[in-house]
């Protein structure tokens, strides 16, 4: 199957890797990627994995997944990225990520902090 985060690739060959190893992740946007391809497989462990230590939101960890499991996901859009590349240790991503809900297309629009600690992405929250 290709991936759901859009890059055309075979999941085997783009977010599965993070998705078996977060050290593998390379860039801001690509743990933004692998983070919306769990919401997509409503992978809560990696989402939890990738969520920075002082925002994880860990008692809401069922509920995430039980809200990424309720929505069909159609796709992702990411508009901006700033920073976050390899040798970076900040950046920001600003995507849209398209669901149906309830008869109806919704769309989350957010703008993501990442910080890289010990040479791993962690997504912070919202810029």
């Amino acid at each position: 199957m290709n991936c759901p985060c859009g890059t055309q690739k075979p999941y085997s060959d783009c977010c599965e890797i993070a998705h078996k190893n977060i050290s593998a992740v390379t860039t801001a946007e690509q743990l933004m990627r692998s983070r919306y391809t769990a919401f997509v497989l409503a992978n809560g462990d990696y989402l939890m994995e990738s969520h920075h230590m002082s925002s994880r939101p860990i008692k809401e960890k069922n509920s995430i997944i039980t809200w990424a499991k309720s929505v069909s996901w159609i796709r992702l859009e990411v508009l901006e990225t700033t920073n976050g590349r390899k040798n970076d240790t900040k950046g920001t991503v600003t995507f849209n990520a398209y669901f149906f809900k309830n008869g109806q297309v919704d769309v989350i629009h957010e703008k993501s902090n990442f910080i890289k600690e010990n040479g791993i992405w962690q997504y912070l929250g919202l810029a």
